[in-house]
């Protein structure tokens, strides 16, 4: 009598798409030989555990497909805080493990975090302690790129940047960079760290149409875009969309499942009648250049500027509640083109909206002494 086996059927593995490379645009950034995706996914929102997992994996794989090599967290993106990295570390162990060399996966600390005196701010204690964190909850050796999340006045500078300078030399990450640091503390941070032999690599302000102090002068009489820039710093931009102002969103009312809504990080003092009406007009330029307000918007930070063209910023953080949401930003590729009626036209809309809510966390720190 033959012996019989028994095989256990098992699902076959995500691969992913043979064509990823061929389409999304890999730009340069500052001083560097690291490239990272023209648009990549930022985890704030929609990650956390209010959001069923099987979503949120479908858009990371989603995302992947399409060429996006760049996930981006924060040690408190949720909720709750570290929920999103948690999450996203079961999506890499069940999907994206084999490729971690094709990623790049950043993470940051200096926002609130942990109670008690440690858990926020710029110190090499609090800075440590949360990548530490953040490796766990991610599964990871290293990322790819720290932050020092924002300005601490009440932290030496030079404790901050010695603490990235040691994270590198520890193998925790591959390179440092900074978020909403204006353009003086950046020159400084980035002369300093220069000298160390650890350059920065890149700054994440926000930035969009509606949100330009990126490109205002500060004391010095230099921009943050000039000063990231001139000190070999790449700019990856952050809310591009205007938390989702600059959306369809908000063109007929306010939606149920909106942030305005929820209450996440967008009030609806926010959605004046003057904000309203400006979204509804830049909406008819979208319209003629056949592009939804969001491409549009995604495709103006994108857009060739000042002395470094394309390269003035390296990459937009999109986030996305679904994949529909993802393929839309991503299909802002197509068309990243400008005629010069289309820019005044928009300038002559466009005006501060009142959404940086990180204003405050960049003027608490003007200059390093």
């Amino acid at each position: 009598m033959g012996v019989m086996s028994f095989q256990r059927r098992t699902t076959p593995g995500y691969q992913p798409a043979s064509d990823r490379y061929e389409t999304m645009p890999y730009r340069k950034v500052g001083h560097s030989g690291l490239k990272l995706p023209a648009i990549s996914l930022g985890l704030w929102h929609n990650f956390g555990d209010d959001k069923p997992l099987q979503t949120q994996r479908d858009i990371v794989r989603r995302a992947f497909d399409r060429g996006v090599t760049h996930f981006d967290l924060a040690n408190n993106y949720g909720p709750p805080y570290g929920s999103a990295e948690s999450n996203f570390g079961r999506i890499l162990r069940q999907d994206l493990a084999p490729h971690r060399d094709e990623l790049v996966i950043s993470s940051k600390a200096g926002w609130d975090m942990w109670p008690g005196p440690y858990g926020f701010g710029g110190s090499r204690k609090y800075l440590t302690a949360s990548l530490d964190q953040s490796l766990e909850r991610m599964g990871l050796d290293y990322v790819d790129i720290f932050y020092h999340h924002r300005p601490d006045p009440e932290t030496p500078l030079e404790e901050t940047l010695y603490a990235l300078r040691d994270i590198v030399a520890a193998g925790k990450a591959l390179y440092v960079g900074v978020s909403s640091y204006g353009p003086e503390l950046t020159a400084e941070a980035a002369q300093f760290m220069a000298e160390e032999g650890c350059p920065l690599l890149i700054h994440q302000p926000s930035y969009s149409i509606v949100n330009r102090w990126v490109e205002d002068p500060g004391e010095d009489g230099e921009s943050l875009l000039t000063s990231a820039a001139d000190n070999g710093l790449g700019v990856i931009a952050f809310s591009p969309l205007a938390q989702g102002l600059l959306t369809n969103r908000y063109l007929d009312g306010v939606p149920e499942d909106s942030r305005v809504a929820a209450r996440k990080s967008f009030s609806d003092d926010m959605l004046t009648p003057e904000n309203l009406e400006m979204v509804a007009r830049l909406n008819d330029i979208a319209q003629e250049r056949e592009q939804s307000l969001a491409q549009m918007a995604l495709a103006w930070v994108l857009r060739e500027q000042g002395d470094y063209g394309v390269e003035t910023v390296a990459s937009a953080l999109v986030g996305a509640s679904s994949v529909a949401q993802l393929d839309e930003n991503l299909d802002t590729l197509d068309n990243l083109e400008f005629t010069a009626a289309e820019l005044t036209a928009i300038d002559d809309i466009a005006r501060d909206a009142g959404i940086n809510i990180w204003a405050d966390a960049t003027a608490s720190r003007v200059h390093g002494d």
